[in-house]
């Protein structure tokens, strides 16, 4: 594996500093005292120092002018605009060395965020609730942004220094401690990474590397220039360095429609391309998915293996929407464009992937939205009900167990969880949990109240109705309120949802898994009455068939017998109650 560019490395003798910046007149590095750093081509500083050992902290300090982090730094131990700490990734000894991975037709993801997952807030907190993950089916953890932040709370989509694990949860040895505990086990862990704009406190590049940004603006800040070739060395060596360092599985890359993709080939790329190399080199599974509110379906292929300029898959908004449309009847928005028909909008993105695959949005004032993707296969999609935007982006922060019914949301889970798609449920979804889970951060100063007005002004309509009730984002009782109710998961409630998502995961994992590979979509038909039917071929050539019940009332069974075993909700006798659901498989070529 080639030695990546950026931060700092130990050598057989001390250790090696870099820094580009093209910006600088001058650069010391700040160790046991100030170090002139040498300036070489194309705007990189260096300086080779013997006797350094990890542990060592140190800055960069820019024309005499202001000190600095690395940008790469390994960790910092007191924030963001402390120093950085060198750190020794080849001392932490694995105990599942000879982890590779699984495929990605395994995958059931939980989204989670460690510094609400447990009372804790850690690392190292988190190992102690694997087994309740493994108990339930799931068998990916995916980690809401790790990089570091600005203050103690934070979702994670503000982080500045993309290569240091947030020190706030743990050390690096007690993030590798999860990622090592959660292997054992038998479960891969995903990391959700940003690299469409950087936080906006403690971003020094402008300063030094201005051709970090474009003009351009993100609706989080400037725009990053991937056409200078260090910038998108930038990017690419980090996502390689979560994958290799910490071994993680695989890659959940955040809102890449806002990073503008000018040249002719993109960063999104080269950096599938290196992660494949890392694959190859490595012998592992590792998989890379898309949160694209574009909907192209030509950078998907969920059967590349390894990756070679793909993603594996994305996050399927349109799933979700459409859902809530129906289970709650909000259509404020961007639920707006799912309000006519959301019961044709989930048949569709059951036979076909993208509810907008070329049609205008209405919400996005009539631009044309999306690709054509029926030909992708099934588990090129990720499908969910509730995830962190979609819950923390609400005033309240509520989830779905407090605005829709059960009986609803159980139809809606035995539909998500043994569907061909790849399926993902939020933290203590699977018990239905009903801790909110509110925007929250740590800033000060203007920046903080400028973050205060603006979610007044994003939700004016609730702060109008709710007044006092709508959490304040800056308060630390705001990020408290969203530490898991593990509590609740024991109750009543609590425990026939968890037996309800553990049956279902049996199923998915007897039944449907070992079909994924080479499945292919087939057709979805949904009626006014609430009868929704599809069906899938699966990768051996079997029929896996739905029939269901979206509506609060009883329907007429079909006319027609349907074909196969009874793999859920037993056999069709009379009429379909309520949200029923009904899987089967047809053997019959």
């Amino acid at each position: 594996m080639n030695e990546r560019q950026f931060g700092a490395r130990l050598t057989t003798d001390g250790a090696c500093f870099r820094l580009w910046a093209p910006a600088a007149k001058r650069v010391d590095l700040l160790l046991d005292r100030p170090h002139a750093m040498q300036r070489g081509e194309d705007g990189w500083f260096s300086a080779d120092i013997a006797g350094v050992k990890a542990g060592a902290r140190y800055n960069f300090r820019i024309d005499d002018e202001i000190d600095v982090p690395d940008p790469a730094s390994a960790f910092q131990p007191d924030d963001i605009k402390g120093p950085s700490e060198l750190i020794d990734h080849g001392a932490y000894r694995w105990r599942a060395a000879d982890w590779r991975g699984r495929p990605w037709q395994d995958t059931v993801l939980l989204e989670s965020h460690v510094g609400t997952f447990t009372p804790d807030g850690t690392y190292r907190a988190m190992i102690e609730r694997l087994d309740h993950l493994v108990a339930t089916g799931i068998t990916a953890l995916e980690l809401m942004p790790l990089a570091d932040f600005a203050g103690s709370r934070n979702w994670g989509y503000d982080g500045v220094l993309w290569y240091a694990p947030d020190g706030h949860y743990g050390r690096p040895d007690d993030l590798k401690a999860l990622i090592d505990g959660a292997h054992l086990r038998g479960l891969m862990v995903f990391l959700d990474v940003v690299y469409n704009h950087f936080g906006p406190e403690g971003n020094y590049h402008g300063r030094y590397a201005p051709g970090f940004f474009t003009e351009a603006q993100t609706p989080w800040g400037s725009a990053i220039d991937y056409q200078v070739p260090q910038v998108r060395a930038f990017a690419i060596d980090n996502a390689v360095y979560w994958l290799h360092e910490y071994r993680f599985d695989g890659l959940r890359l955040d809102a890449v429609h806002a990073i503008p993709q000018l040249g002719e080939v993109s960063m999104l790329h080269d950096l599938s391309r290196a992660v494949g190399d890392l694959a190859v080199e490595t012998g592992r599974h590792i998989h890379l998915v898309l949160e694209n509110d574009d909907n192209i379906a030509g950078v998907l292929d969920a059967e590349q293996d390894p990756h070679r300029g793909s993603y594996r898959a994305q996050w399927n908004d349109d799933y979700h929407h459409a859902w809530h449309v129906l289970l709650t009847g909000e259509r404020h928005g961007y639920y707006s464009d799912y309000a006519q028909s959301p019961l044709q909008d989930i048949a569709r993105a059951l036979a076909s992937g993208f509810v907008y695959q070329g049609e205008p949005s209405a919400h996005r004032g009539g631009q044309l939205r999306g690709e054509p993707s029926g030909t992708l296969t099934p588990t090129a999609f990720v499908n969910f009900l509730q995830n962190h935007d979609q819950i923390g982006n609400r005033a309240l922060g509520d989830r779905l167990e407090s605005i829709a019914k059960p009986m609803a949301i159980e139809g809606a889970l035995a539909i998500l969880l043994l569907a061909p798609m790849v399926p993902m449920l939020f933290m203590g979804e699977e018990w239905g949990s009903k801790a909110p889970f509110p925007f929250f951060c740590d800033f000060e100063g203007e920046l903080a109240e400028a973050v205060r007005q603006g979610r007044r002004r994003e939700f004016a309509g609730a702060y109008a109705e709710h007044g006092a009730d709508v959490p304040d984002p800056l308060e630390s009782s705001t990020a408290q309120s969203a530490v898991l109710d593990w509590d609740s998961r024991d109750s009543a409630s609590g425990c026939r949802r968890l037996a309800l998502v553990r049956e279902l995961l049996t199923i998915r994992r007897e039944e449907i898994m070992p079909r994924l590979a080479g499945a292919a979509f087939g057709a979805a038909h949904a009626t006014e009455n609430g009868m929704l039917t599809a069906n899938w071929r699966m990768g051996d050539g079997v029929m896996l068939r739905l029939a269901a019940n979206l509506s609060n009332d009883e329907i007429p069974a079909p006319e027609i017998k349907p074909m196969g075993i009874p793999i859920w909700g037993g056999e069709i006798a009379g009429p379909l109650p309520p949200w029923s659901v009904f899987w089967r498989l047809d053997t019959r070529s």
